[in-house]
């Protein structure tokens, strides 16, 4: 475990950072330089360690500067998606507490409103040539000195969560005033241990940089010694193609990437030469067994899954190898211990379906909600993110569903996950949500909202095709009562599906 500043004394031409489509470039000498630089800047603003600043912007070089600049200056660093409303930045903003905002020009109409230049409001800061209002980042952080701060302290990143059931949540790490190469445990033992990354690492990123386990990833790969190839955005044919150009051998992917590469025709996903990826890591939702078993035999026994949250209180992980002989797991607990709990916080057998929570693991909080938090926990201590599994004998989690997506009908829980991944493999749906909606006898029926790759084909004949298609392989009860159709469902970039917008829909007294 070391910190790209120590590379770029031993490796100073290596590249850092590339970015996939225009191939711009920065080396570690360049990353060492443009850090300091931007540290410097926050100490001549003011900013001290313990300190918030914000960033909003597209997938850039910039983006990963800015952060290390940050990390080597002791401050709290938000980055937040450029996918949210004006309303949505405006309240983490203010949440965070950033005494500092920096964007890009591509992102000034979602900020633009927030920079009034109120009293206490923070400054507001832009790269490339800044609009009216904006303060230069480039020209000020450029007359800055090149070396370190004196009083350089490791800061951390407080990202929250995707507000996938309700407004994001702000996980903040204690302030522990390490070292800036004080090491993560955890992911020093998923990406060197388990996934071999190291000095000779090609490391390509296709997920939006705000989220959570992309930022990470790529913080890691530098301090690792690697090269990190930085796609502007996911497009399946271009991720093969880059595969092959760089030799890239790791990456980190969710899901929905690989469902849309294996829906490109045969002919596309043989064109592409991807045998030198050695680990391609995935996480954010629980992948169908169907579409795994699918990628394992394309790239071979080279996946590999981890469960986990931005909270970081638990982690469990599996192999390719591990996922064959218990299909369908999300792996077994490598940080704190995996318990089952009912509704009554009794614990539940093997094979039995209850709340996920994590003991003798790490604490953590939702910043500015005490409550949030409170909700997190039981009596034991114990943490939960709010999702439904169980275990099996040998200890390996699987995951039904989020708690509150769980539909009851007639007294009978349903999770909507199984119900999904049977559906996506239907050659005609590109996506998919299951959710519960109202019914008058039963309480709840299951429903499902379908993206076809081609709408023209929506209508009653694919309804019922899928519905029989859903029928040959589930039991009844799970399978859903009506089919809606819609050109696209509400996901995140990184790939979950934000299922409030279309439920709400269905149920008056939630709008």
């Amino acid at each position: 475990m070391t910190h790209p500043s120590i590379h770029a004394r031993t490796q100073p031409n290596k590249i850092a950072y590339q970015m996939a489509a225009t191939g711009k470039a920065i080396s570690y000498r360049e990353l060492d330089e443009l850090s300091n630089q931007g540290a410097q800047l926050f100490r001549a603003l003011g900013l001290k360690a313990g300190d918030h600043v914000a960033l909003l912007m597209e997938n850039r070089l910039a983006f990963m500067e800015i952060c290390w600049a940050a990390q080597r200056s002791g401050l709290y660093y938000t980055a937040i998606s450029r996918y949210l409303t004006q309303d949505e930045i405006g309240y983490i903003v203010r949440d965070c507490g950033a005494k500092l905002v920096i964007t890009s020009p591509k992102c000034a109409e979602q900020i633009q409103g927030l920079n009034t230049g109120a009293p206490g409001e923070p400054l507001f800061f832009m790269v490339d040539e800044p609009l009216a209002g904006f303060r230069s980042w480039d020209r000020e952080a450029g007359v800055q000195p090149l070396s370190p701060i004196s009083d350089e302290v490791a800061g951390y990143d407080m990202l929250y969560s995707s507000g996938t059931t309700g407004r994001p949540k702000g996980i903040k790490k204690t302030f522990e005033n390490q070292p800036i190469d004080w090491p993560n445990p955890f992911l020093l033992v998923l990406c060197a241990n388990m996934c071999g990354m190291g000095a000779d690492t090609i490391y390509l990123s296709p997920a939006p940089l705000y989220h959570a386990a992309p930022l990470r990833f790529n913080m890691m790969a530098i301090i690792l010694g690697g090269t990190s190839i930085i796609m502007e955005s996911f497009d399946p044919e271009a991720f093969l193609r880059l595969v092959e150009t760089h030799k890239v051998t790791q990456s980190q992917l969710v899901p929905t990437m690989f469902v849309r590469m294996l829906k490109l025709p045969e002919e596309v996903r043989r064109r592409y030469d991807v045998s030198s990826l050695r680990g391609a890591i995935h996480a954010a939702a629980p992948c169908p067994v169907d579409v795994k078993a699918k990628m394992i035999d394309w790239w071979g026994p080279i996946l590999i899954e981890y469960y986990a949250g931005s909270e970081g209180n638990g982690v469990t992980v599996s192999t390719s190898q591990q996922w064959l002989d218990h299909r369908g797991t999300v792996g077994r607990a490598v940080v704190g211990k995996v318990k089952i709990l009912d509704e009554n916080d009794r614990e539940r057998p093997a094979g039995e379906i209850g709340t996920v929570y994590f003991a003798d693991a790490p604490q953590f909080s939702y910043h500015n909600d005490p409550e949030k938090t409170r909700r997190a926990y039981n009596s034991k201590g114990w943490s939960t993110l709010g999702d439904v599994g169980y275990l099996d004998a040998d200890g390996f989690l699987y995951l039904t569903d989020r708690k509150s997506y769980m539909i009851i009908s007639g007294g009978v829980n349903i999770y909507p996950q199984e119900t999904e991944d049977v559906l996506i493999t239907h050659p005609a749906v590109a996506d998919v949500a299951v959710f519960g909606v109202p019914n008058e006898e039963m309480g709840e029926e299951v429903k499902a909202v379908v993206q076809p790759h081609d709408m023209a084909h929506a209508g009653k004949p694919l309804e019922a095709e899928l519905m029989a298609f859903c029928r040959s392989k589930l039991s009844p009860i799970k399978c859903p009562k009506s089919i809606d159709f819609e050109p696209e469902l509400p996901r995140t970039p990184t790939g979950k599906l934000v299922k409030r917008h279309l439920r709400d829909r269905y149920w008056p007294s939630l709008r």
